[in-house]
């Protein structure tokens, strides 16, 4: 029984009020905003029109915030901090600040902010407190999120 799953990610036990994780770096293309409005169907003119956007508040292309938010979602999946332990994410507080441009590369801050034990759900809540920074240091987007996250002695 070798070849079982064994899961990388964090137990809710052994996550810390005040822990970082810190993902790596991802550029923003133009081909992530095309892909994104033909999946979303959102093809707002400052996302895939060139032109229209030079005369827009952003004067250029912007990606599409949600994209910004999943690529995010995506980086700190990949980490492998809840492979294997995370339940369901269950809540999010959302900021958009700045605009992510096609070029950008950005990566996530997430910080442990609250935990809160659930013994019905196998596991406990944690807050992560998230920031999307781009190559300049800017926080492009931040918030928070909710993820429960299975308990160490419900999945032994």
């Amino acid at each position: 029984m070798g070849d079982e799953y064994q899961p990388r990610g964090l137990y809710f036990e052994e996550f810390e009020i005040g822990q970082r994780v810190v993902t790596r770096g991802r550029t923003i293309t133009e081909a992530d905003i095309v892909s994104f409005a033909g999946l979303s169907g959102d093809f707002n003119p400052m996302h895939v029109d060139a032109v229209y956007s030079e005369g827009d508040m952003f004067g250029k292309r912007v990606a599409h915030g949600l994209l910004v938010l999943s690529v995010a979602s995506g980086l700190a999946y990949q980490t492998g901090f809840l492979d294997g332990t995370v339940l369901a994410f269950t809540g999010i507080d959302w900021k958009f600040r700045k605009p992510t441009y096609i070029g950008d590369t950005i990566h996530v801050v997430a910080q442990v902010a609250k935990k809160r034990e659930m013994k019905a759900a196998g596991g406990g809540f944690i807050t992560f407190k998230v920031e999307v920074v781009n190559q300049d240091g800017e926080v492009a987007q931040k918030g928070e999120w909710v993820v429960l996250v299975a308990s160490k002695s419900a999945s032994g």
